[in-house]
C-alpha cells in the first residue's frame, strides 16, 4: 500500500513543481488581452452605449472565459484539484457560448457595414470565423486530454493564446500596416508566446512537448487559410452576400 501511495504521489509533485509557470501564463494572457480591449475603448475607437446587444453579450461572454481560465489554473496552483474538475465544466459551457456568440458577432458585423476600412469583407469574414474555429479546436482537445496533464494544460494556454488575435488587432497599428501584413504580424506574435511556452518545455522537459507544437501548427495553418480564403472568388462572394443582406 506504501508503494502505492508513493507512485501515486510522484505524478503530483512532478506536476506541482512547475505550476507557477502555468498560472503566471494565464494571468499574463488575460491581463494582456483586457489590455487590448480597455485602451481601445479609452482611446474613443468604440462607443459601447451604442454598441448593439449581441457585442455586449460577446464581450460579456470574453470576460467571463477570461475569468474562468485563470480561475482554473489558480485553483490548481492552490491544490483545488476536486473545484477545478467541477468548474471545468463551466469553463466548456462558456467556450461553446464564446465560439456561437463569437461567430454570430463576425457575420452581423459584416452585415450592418461595421467591418474596420482596413479589412475586406471576405478577409474579416476569414479572420472571425478561422479564429473561432481554431479557438474551438483547442478547447476541444483540452477536453478530449484533460486526463493527461502536461497536454491539458499547454492546450489550455492555446486557449489563451488564439484569443490574443482581436487585442492584437487592437494594439497594433493595422491601418497602416494592411489587412496581410498586420494579420502576419499578429501570428507572429502568437507564435512568440507559444515560443516562450516551447521555452519552458525545454527547460523542464528537455524537450518541446507536442501539445505546443499542436498550438504553433493550429496558428500557421489558421493564418495560410485566412489569406488563401480572402483571396478566393466565392469566399468573398458569399461575405458579400452576407453585407448586401
Amino acid at each position: 500500500m506504501a508503494s502505492n501511495a508513493a507512485t501515486t504521489a510522484t505524478p503530483v509533485r512532478g506536476f506541482m513543481a512547475d505550476q507557477a509557470f502555468f498560472t503566471r501564463f494565464a494571468i499574463a494572457m488575460a491581463a494582456f488581452i483586457l489590455f487590448g480591449f480597455i485602451q481601445f475603448e479609452l482611446r474613443g475607437f468604440v462607443n459601447i452605449i451604442e454598441a448593439p446587444w449581441f457585442l455586449h453579450v460577446h464581450g460579456a461572454l470574453m470576460v467571463s472565459w477570461l475569468g474562468v481560465y485563470v480561475l482554473q489554473s489558480t485553483l490548481i496552483s492552490s491544490g483545488q484539484v476536486a473545484i477545478h474538475r467541477k468548474t471545468g465544466w463551466l469553463a466548456v459551457l462558456l467556450a461553446v457560448a464564446v465560439v456561437g456568440f463569437g461567430s454570430f458577432t463576425g457575420v452581423h458585423a459584416i452585415a450592418m457595414g461595421t467591418v474596420p476600412p482596413f479589412f475586406t469583407n471576405g478577409f474579416f469574414l476569414a479572420l472571425n470565423q478561422f479564429g473561432m474555429l481554431g479557438f474551438a479546436l483547442v478547447v476541444g482537445l483540452a477536453i478530449v486530454k484533460r486526463r493527461q496533464i502536461e497536454w491539458h494544460r499547454r492546450l489550455m494556454v492555446g486557449t489563451g493564446i488564439m484569443v490574443m488575435e482581436p487585442a492584437l488587432g487592437r494594439l497594433l497599428p493595422m491601418p497602416l500596416m494592411g489587412q496581410t501584413v498586420g494579420g502576419l504580424v499578429a501570428t507572429g506574435i502568437q507564435l512568440g508566446a507559444v515560443a516562450i511556452l516551447a521555452r519552458h518545455d525545454r527547460k523542464v522537459l528537455g524537450r518541446v512537448h507536442p501539445a505546443t507544437l499542436v498550438i504553433a501548427l493550429l496558428l500557421v495553418v489558421s493564418r495560410l487559410a485566412i489569406e488563401l480564403l480572402s483571396r478566393t472568388p466565392a469566399w468573398n462572394a458569399l461575405a458579400q452576400s452576407i453585407a448586401a443582406g
